[in-house]
This record gives C-alpha cells, sequence and structure tokens, in this order.
C-alpha cells in the first residue's frame, strides 16, 4: 500500500535542519554517521511516509540539500591536490549513502506498518460483514471505505478447491485482479474465509458473480482453481450479505451431501431442500416407511436407490438411466420391478412416483442407508 498522495503539502524546510552540518563534520573527520544520527533520519522517513510524502520526494529533498551545501562544506575547502578531494568526497557521499538508506528504512517501516494496519481493518471489516457483528449502521460507513454500498442489494459467491484459498493465493489475487479491471472497485469486494474464496457483488451487476464463478474455476498453468462455485441470492442491507452467504455455504454443504456434479451451484435453485429438511423427523419417517422394505433385497438398499435418483435425473427415460448407471436396460427394468415389489410403490404412477422420489432425497440427505435413522 502506497500512501503518498499527491495533494499532501511539501515537505517541511526542517526535515534536512542538521544535515548539512552533519556533512561538514564528515568532510573533516571522514567518519560515517553514528547510529543515533541514523535512527533519527529513519525516524525522519517514518515521518515523511505518515504525512504522506512519497520517498522519491525525500530523498530529492535531501539529495538537492547535499548539492547545495557542497560547495560550503569546510572538508572539502580545505582539500589541497586531486587525493585530498577524492579523499574527502567519497567520505562525504558514504555519508550521503547511508543517510539516504536510512530515510529509506524509516519510509518502508511506515509503509510495512500501515499496509498491516490496512489489512488488519479489511479483515476485521469482513469477519462483521460475513457474521453480522457490529452495528449495521457503522458498519455501512466502514463497507464505504471498501468500496460497498450495502444499501443495495448485494449477492455473495462462495468458491471451495482442493486447497484452501488465502488472500496471496494466485487464484484469489489473479480473480480480484480480473474483476476489477473488468467492473472497477465499486461494490465488488473479493476476500478469503475459511479457506475459501469469496466475492460480494452488487446484484444489479449479475455478470459479476459469474464472472468470479467462471475466474475462479478456470485453471492457468500447475495452479488449479476452485473446484465448485455456490452463489447466494440477492438480499439487501448488512444483514442482507450475511444472509447470501450463509446461502452459499448451505450450497456448497448439500453439494457435498448429494455429491452434486454441477461446478456452480445457485441457492435459489436448491430451496426445496432446506423445505425438506426443516423437519428432520417428517422426512426421517417417510424414508423410513417408503424405502426401508428396500434393504431386504439381496444387495441392500442402494443399488435400488441409486436406480431410483438415476431414473429422476434421466426423467425415466429407461435407456439413458441404464447408460448413467452403466447396466442394460434389462437389469434396470428388473430393478424398478424389485422396487415396486418391495415398497408397494410403482415407479410409473405419477403420484407414487413423487414419493419414491422425495423419499430417495430425503435419504441422501440424511445420510441413509449408511447412518441410522
Amino acid at each position: 500500500m502506497n500512501r503518498h498522495s499527491a495533494s499532501a503539502a511539501p515537505l517541511p524546510a526542517d526535515f534536512v535542519d542538521g544535515y548539512a552540518a552533519l556533512l561538514g563534520e564528515v568532510s573533516l573527520t571522514g567518519r560515517l554517521p553514528r547510529r543515533p544520527e541514523l535512527d533519527a533520519l529513519r525516524d525522519l522517513g517514518e515521518r515523511a511516509a505518515e504525512a504522506g510524502h512519497g520517498l522519491r520526494e525525500l530523498v530529492g529533498l535531501f539529495l538537492g540539500e547535499t548539492r547545495r551545501a557542497w560547495g560550503t562544506l569546510p572538508g572539502v575547502a580545505r582539500a589541497s591536490g586531486v587525493a585530498d578531494h577524492v579523499r574527502t568526497g567519497d567520505a562525504v557521499l558514504g555519508a550521503v549513502d547511508a543517510a539516504i538508506a536510512a530515510l529509506g528504512e524509516g519510509h518502508e517501516r511506515a509503509q510495512r506498518l500501515a499496509v498491516r494496519q490496512e489489512e488488519a481493518a479489511r479483515r476485521e471489516f469482513v469477519d462483521d460483514l460475513l457474521y453480522g457483528r457490529s452495528d449495521l449502521g457503522r458498519l455501512a460507513e466502514r463497507a464505504e471505505r471498501f468500496g460497498l454500498r450495502l444499501a443495495h442489494e448485494h449477492a455473495v459467491a462462495v468458491a471451495e478447491g482442493d486447497e484452501p484459498f488465502d488472500d496471496v493465493h494466485p487464484v484469489a489475487r489473479r480473480v480480484e485482479r480480473e474483476l476489477i479491471g473488468r467492473f472497477g472497485d465499486r461494490d465488488v469486494l473479493i476476500t478469503t474465509k475459511g479457506g475459501r474464496l469469496i466475492c460480494v457483488g452488487a446484484s444489479s451487476e449479475r455478470s459479476v458473480l459469474d464472472a468470479f464463478a467462471a475466474g475462479a474455476q478456470r485453471v492457468d498453468g500447475r495452479q488449479p482453481g476452485a473446484g465448485r462455485v455456490a452463489i447466494g441470492r440477492p438480499h439487501s442491507g448488512a444483514g442482507g450479505v450475511v444472509r447470501s452467504y450463509e446461502e452459499a455455504l448451505s450450497a456448497l454443504e448439500l453439494a457435498e451431501q448429494l455429491e452434486l456434479t454441477e461446478p456452480v451451484l445457485r441457492a435459489a435453485d436448491l430451496l426445496v431442500f432446506p423445505v425438506l429438511l426443516r423437519d428432520r423427523a417428517a422426512m426421517a419417517d417417510l424414508v423410513r416407511t417408503v424405502l426401508e422394505p428396500l434393504t431386504r433385497s439381496r444387495g441392500g438398499a442402494g443399488p435400488l436407490l441409486e436406480t431410483l435418483r438415476a431414473c429422476a435425473a434421466a426423467g425415466y427415460v429407461n435407456a439413458e438411466a441404464a447408460r448413467r448407471l452403466k447396466v442394460s436396460v434389462r437389469t434396470l427394468s428388473y430393478r424398478l420391478d424389485r422396487i415396486k415389489i418391495l415398497t408397494g410403490y410403482d415407479p410409473a404412477d405419477g403420484l407414487q412416483r413423487f414419493t419414491l422420489e422425495t423419499a430417495a432425497l430425503g435419504a441422501r440427505l440424511l445420510g441413509w442407508p449408511d447412518k441410522p435413522l
């Protein structure tokens, strides 16, 4: 982070107070600047950075003072012969070099501190934003500093991969650079949390989250992208960001539970699942009542459940369902008959098929039959 501002006032003249005297003494004695003198110069460099002055401006001020004072240095004036001039000039230039290095160290120290403070403030803001902490009015004010106008609707996209993401991860840096270059830095926030890459974007720019999903999943060279991206629904206000974030996280959890293969998940397309899980006891009762007879099959309930899921995904086109299951159509038909016989529900009947599909979906959500109900 560079805190230099073109509108900063010129460096005060007292920044070079005592510098000409130091060079004068060096020209006479040939010594290098002492530790207290270098520490004072480091403090000057830090002060300059905190006041918004760039290192080039600071170095220019001291080099200008060096040129102005050169002809008046007592050691230079007393030097006789080329050897004396060279020796004196070398000592003075050595002192100038040490002084400039000390100024630079102080300036960089202030810059590093400013970066750490900015990073800490940004991380604290992200935590408060995604977890709904802090006063909402105050949070909205802080959001302006990071380019978000929380009065508008925002949606949150969350990407996860085989390896955790952090703020310096190549994918995170690339995606942030691409999105800001394309959409600007207003109402777009790229950050990381819990090893995931996160994008908060205004819902008026729906293409932001689509571009984030595409960029996060792209593989560049040896650097893998995200394996899956989930996008929450748009909501307004600071609380809306929290809600959208939680929806995206829930979508990722559902994808793992249900073994979904889609690379991009939208919470709006998965609203049925929270409804199904709202009453877990009722869902468990449905699974137990409808599907428990499948455990009496020779191969257990697993193959028959997979058959139900494949048929639903294939729109009950037997040839396509058999292809997905890598079995023959004849085997598929046999399994469907077994489901009808064991459960008493006919997959060919519309209402009974819906009951079977809902129970099969509930079984997957509850982890049955691997987990007891």
